[in-house]
Protein backbone atom coordinates (compact mmCIF):
# COMPACT_ATOMS: atom_id res chain seq x y z
CA UNK A 1 0.00 0.00 0.00
CA UNK A 2 1.17 3.53 -0.74
CA UNK A 3 0.35 7.13 0.11
CA UNK A 4 -3.00 7.83 1.70
CA UNK A 5 -3.84 4.11 1.93
CA UNK A 6 -0.88 3.37 4.19
CA UNK A 7 -1.70 6.49 6.22
CA UNK A 8 -5.27 5.24 6.69
CA UNK A 9 -4.00 1.83 7.83
CA UNK A 10 -1.65 3.47 10.35
CA UNK A 11 -4.35 5.75 11.74
CA UNK A 12 -6.96 3.01 12.12
CA UNK A 13 -4.37 0.65 13.59
CA UNK A 14 -3.45 3.28 16.17
CA UNK A 15 -7.10 3.56 17.15
CA UNK A 16 -7.59 -0.21 17.40
CA UNK A 17 -4.40 -0.89 19.35
CA UNK A 18 -5.13 1.90 21.85
CA UNK A 19 -8.68 0.64 22.40
CA UNK A 20 -9.40 -1.41 25.53
CA UNK A 21 -11.39 -3.81 23.29
CA UNK A 22 -9.53 -4.36 19.98
CA UNK A 23 -12.16 -6.72 18.59
CA UNK A 24 -14.99 -4.26 19.15
CA UNK A 25 -12.90 -1.43 17.67
CA UNK A 26 -12.20 -3.47 14.52
CA UNK A 27 -15.89 -4.30 14.16
CA UNK A 28 -16.82 -0.64 14.64
CA UNK A 29 -14.54 0.39 11.77
CA UNK A 30 -15.87 -2.39 9.50
CA UNK A 31 -19.46 -1.36 10.15
CA UNK A 32 -18.62 2.32 9.81
CA UNK A 33 -17.21 1.65 6.33
CA UNK A 34 -20.14 -0.54 5.36
CA UNK A 35 -18.01 -3.64 4.73
CA UNK A 36 -19.82 -6.97 5.06
CA UNK A 37 -18.30 -9.48 7.46
CA UNK A 38 -18.23 -12.22 4.81
CA UNK A 39 -16.51 -9.98 2.25
CA UNK A 40 -13.77 -9.15 4.74
CA UNK A 41 -13.44 -12.77 5.85
CA UNK A 42 -13.01 -13.86 2.22
CA UNK A 43 -10.27 -11.24 1.75
CA UNK A 44 -8.49 -12.58 4.82
CA UNK A 45 -8.98 -16.21 3.71
CA UNK A 46 -10.74 -17.16 6.94
CA UNK A 47 -14.31 -18.12 7.72
CA UNK A 48 -16.89 -15.53 8.71
CA UNK A 49 -17.38 -17.37 12.00
CA UNK A 50 -13.70 -17.04 12.90
CA UNK A 51 -13.80 -13.35 12.06
CA UNK A 52 -16.93 -12.97 14.18
CA UNK A 53 -15.16 -14.66 17.10
CA UNK A 54 -12.29 -12.15 16.90
CA UNK A 55 -14.64 -9.17 16.69
CA UNK A 56 -16.78 -10.34 19.58
CA UNK A 57 -13.87 -11.25 21.85
CA UNK A 58 -14.77 -14.95 21.92
CA UNK A 59 -11.23 -15.69 20.73
CA UNK A 60 -8.11 -14.39 22.50
CA UNK A 61 -6.65 -11.04 21.41
CA UNK A 62 -5.90 -11.36 17.66
CA UNK A 63 -2.42 -9.88 17.92
CA UNK A 64 -0.79 -6.98 16.07
CA UNK A 65 -0.11 -8.94 12.84
CA UNK A 66 -3.74 -9.98 12.44
CA UNK A 67 -4.96 -6.47 13.29
CA UNK A 68 -2.77 -5.03 10.53
CA UNK A 69 -3.94 -7.64 7.98
CA UNK A 70 -7.55 -6.95 9.01
CA UNK A 71 -7.17 -3.20 8.53
CA UNK A 72 -5.23 -3.51 5.26
CA UNK A 73 -8.00 -5.71 3.85
CA UNK A 74 -10.61 -3.28 5.16
CA UNK A 75 -8.94 -0.29 3.48
CA UNK A 76 -8.47 -2.21 0.22
CA UNK A 77 -12.16 -3.13 0.14
CA UNK A 78 -13.04 0.46 0.98
CA UNK A 79 -10.97 1.74 -1.95
CA UNK A 80 -13.04 -0.44 -4.23
CA UNK A 81 -16.19 1.20 -2.86
CA UNK A 82 -15.01 4.79 -3.23
CA UNK A 83 -12.50 5.56 -0.43
CA UNK A 84 -14.96 6.33 2.36
CA UNK A 85 -12.24 5.96 4.99
CA UNK A 86 -10.23 8.91 3.66
CA UNK A 87 -13.26 11.19 3.90
CA UNK A 88 -14.08 10.00 7.42
CA UNK A 89 -10.54 10.45 8.71
CA UNK A 90 -10.05 13.92 7.24
CA UNK A 91 -13.44 15.30 8.31
CA UNK A 92 -13.41 13.83 11.82
CA UNK A 93 -9.82 14.91 12.38
CA UNK A 94 -10.84 18.51 11.78
CA UNK A 95 -13.89 18.16 14.01
CA UNK A 96 -12.25 16.25 16.88
CA UNK A 97 -10.59 19.33 18.39
CA UNK A 98 -13.40 21.63 19.48
CA UNK A 99 -11.26 24.40 20.97
CA UNK A 100 -7.59 24.96 21.74
CA UNK A 101 -5.74 27.89 23.26
CA UNK A 102 -2.44 28.94 24.80
CA UNK A 103 -2.55 31.31 27.77
CA UNK A 104 -0.38 34.43 27.60
CA UNK A 105 0.49 33.90 31.26
CA UNK A 106 0.20 30.76 33.42
CA UNK A 107 -3.17 30.07 35.04
CA UNK A 108 -3.65 28.17 38.28
CA UNK A 109 -5.17 24.74 37.66
CA UNK A 110 -7.62 25.25 40.52
CA UNK A 111 -8.97 28.33 38.73
CA UNK A 112 -9.64 26.33 35.56
CA UNK A 113 -11.30 23.54 37.54
CA UNK A 114 -13.56 25.99 39.33
CA UNK A 115 -14.44 27.68 36.04
CA UNK A 116 -15.61 24.34 34.63
CA UNK A 117 -17.41 23.30 37.83
CA UNK A 118 -15.06 20.31 38.05
CA UNK A 119 -14.73 17.93 40.98
CA UNK A 120 -11.26 16.44 41.47
CA UNK A 121 -11.28 12.64 41.45
CA UNK A 122 -7.57 12.03 41.89
CA UNK A 123 -4.36 14.07 42.14
CA UNK A 124 -3.73 17.47 43.63
CA UNK A 125 -4.15 20.63 41.53
CA UNK A 126 -2.35 22.81 44.10
CA UNK A 127 0.76 24.53 42.76
CA UNK A 128 0.00 23.38 39.18
CA UNK A 129 0.20 26.13 36.57
CA UNK A 130 -1.44 25.62 33.19
CA UNK A 131 -0.25 27.24 29.99
CA UNK A 132 -3.07 26.14 27.73
CA UNK A 133 -6.16 24.02 27.20
CA UNK A 134 -7.68 21.73 24.61
CA UNK A 135 -11.31 20.65 24.39
CA UNK A 136 -11.89 17.51 22.33
CA UNK A 137 -14.86 15.41 21.31
CA UNK A 138 -13.89 12.10 22.91
CA UNK A 139 -15.68 9.92 20.34
CA UNK A 140 -14.15 11.65 17.32
CA UNK A 141 -10.75 11.82 19.01
CA UNK A 142 -10.62 8.07 19.61
CA UNK A 143 -11.76 7.31 16.05
CA UNK A 144 -9.90 9.97 14.08
CA UNK A 145 -6.71 10.87 15.93
CA UNK A 146 -3.84 8.46 16.35
CA UNK A 147 -0.07 8.60 16.24
CA UNK A 148 1.22 12.02 15.21
CA UNK A 149 -2.29 13.43 14.83
CA UNK A 150 -3.06 12.67 18.49
CA UNK A 151 -0.15 14.90 19.50
CA UNK A 152 -1.91 17.89 17.91
CA UNK A 153 -4.17 18.13 20.94
CA UNK A 154 -1.20 19.14 23.09
CA UNK A 155 -0.68 22.40 21.21
CA UNK A 156 2.45 24.30 22.23
CA UNK A 157 2.92 22.56 25.58
CA UNK A 158 1.77 19.56 27.62
CA UNK A 159 1.33 21.87 30.63
CA UNK A 160 -2.35 22.16 29.85
CA UNK A 161 -5.85 21.04 30.71
CA UNK A 162 -7.18 18.41 28.35
CA UNK A 163 -10.99 18.39 28.35
CA UNK A 164 -12.89 15.41 26.91
CA UNK A 165 -16.57 15.87 26.04
CA UNK A 166 -19.23 13.21 25.29
CA UNK A 167 -17.54 10.81 27.67
CA UNK A 168 -19.26 7.54 28.54
CA UNK A 169 -17.50 6.33 31.68
CA UNK A 170 -14.04 7.84 31.17
CA UNK A 171 -12.05 4.71 30.41
CA UNK A 172 -11.21 5.26 26.71
CA UNK A 173 -9.74 8.79 27.10
CA UNK A 174 -7.47 7.60 29.90
CA UNK A 175 -6.39 4.53 27.95
CA UNK A 176 -5.48 6.79 25.00
CA UNK A 177 -3.42 9.02 27.30
CA UNK A 178 -1.79 6.00 28.93
CA UNK A 179 -0.36 4.76 25.62
CA UNK A 180 0.69 8.25 24.49
CA UNK A 181 4.22 9.47 25.17
CA UNK A 182 2.88 12.95 25.90
CA UNK A 183 0.75 13.55 28.99
CA UNK A 184 -1.31 16.61 29.99
CA UNK A 185 -1.11 17.93 33.55
CA UNK A 186 -4.88 17.96 34.07
CA UNK A 187 -7.60 15.83 32.48
CA UNK A 188 -11.22 16.94 32.76
CA UNK A 189 -14.04 14.73 31.52
CA UNK A 190 -17.57 15.87 30.80
CA UNK A 191 -20.63 13.68 30.34
CA UNK A 192 -20.90 10.86 32.85
CA UNK A 193 -22.49 11.00 36.28
CA UNK A 194 -20.06 8.39 37.51
CA UNK A 195 -16.55 7.62 36.35
CA UNK A 196 -15.16 4.15 35.73
CA UNK A 197 -12.82 3.24 38.63
CA UNK A 198 -10.30 2.03 36.04
CA UNK A 199 -10.11 5.55 34.60
CA UNK A 200 -9.38 6.95 38.05
CA UNK A 201 -6.74 4.28 38.63
CA UNK A 202 -5.06 4.98 35.28
CA UNK A 203 -4.94 8.71 36.06
CA UNK A 204 -3.44 7.96 39.47
CA UNK A 205 -0.80 5.70 37.93
CA UNK A 206 0.12 8.40 35.41
CA UNK A 207 0.30 11.08 38.12
CA UNK A 208 -2.44 13.14 36.51
CA UNK A 209 -5.10 15.33 38.02
CA UNK A 210 -8.42 13.87 36.90
CA UNK A 211 -11.63 15.82 37.38
CA UNK A 212 -15.29 15.49 36.41
CA UNK A 213 -16.96 18.63 35.08
CA UNK A 214 -20.52 19.48 36.02
CA UNK A 215 -20.81 22.21 33.37
CA UNK A 216 -24.18 22.42 31.65
CA UNK A 217 -22.76 21.81 28.16
CA UNK A 218 -19.58 21.63 26.11
CA UNK A 219 -20.49 24.99 24.59
CA UNK A 220 -20.54 26.51 28.08
CA UNK A 221 -17.10 25.07 28.84
CA UNK A 222 -15.63 26.34 25.58
CA UNK A 223 -17.08 29.81 26.14
CA UNK A 224 -15.67 29.92 29.69
CA UNK A 225 -12.20 28.83 28.56
CA UNK A 226 -12.14 31.29 25.69
CA UNK A 227 -13.10 34.05 28.12
CA UNK A 228 -10.22 33.03 30.37
CA UNK A 229 -7.90 33.01 27.37
CA UNK A 230 -8.87 36.57 26.48
CA UNK A 231 -8.40 37.74 30.06
CA UNK A 232 -4.94 36.15 30.24
CA UNK A 233 -3.91 38.20 27.21
CA UNK A 234 -4.84 41.50 28.87
CA UNK A 235 -2.01 43.50 30.45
Amino acid sequence: MEGSSSDAVAKIAGNVVSSPDAGRAMKAWREKLGIKQKSLADSLHISASVLSDYESGRRPSPGVKFVRKYIEALVTLDEGKGRVVSTLLSSEKDEAILSIGEFSSPIEASRVLKLLDATVLTGSPSDIKLYGYTVVDSIKTIYALSGYDFYRIFGATTERALVFTKVGMGRSPLVAIRVSQLKPRVVIIHGPREVDPLAVDLARREGLVLALSGATSEEAMIAALRGLLQRSAQP
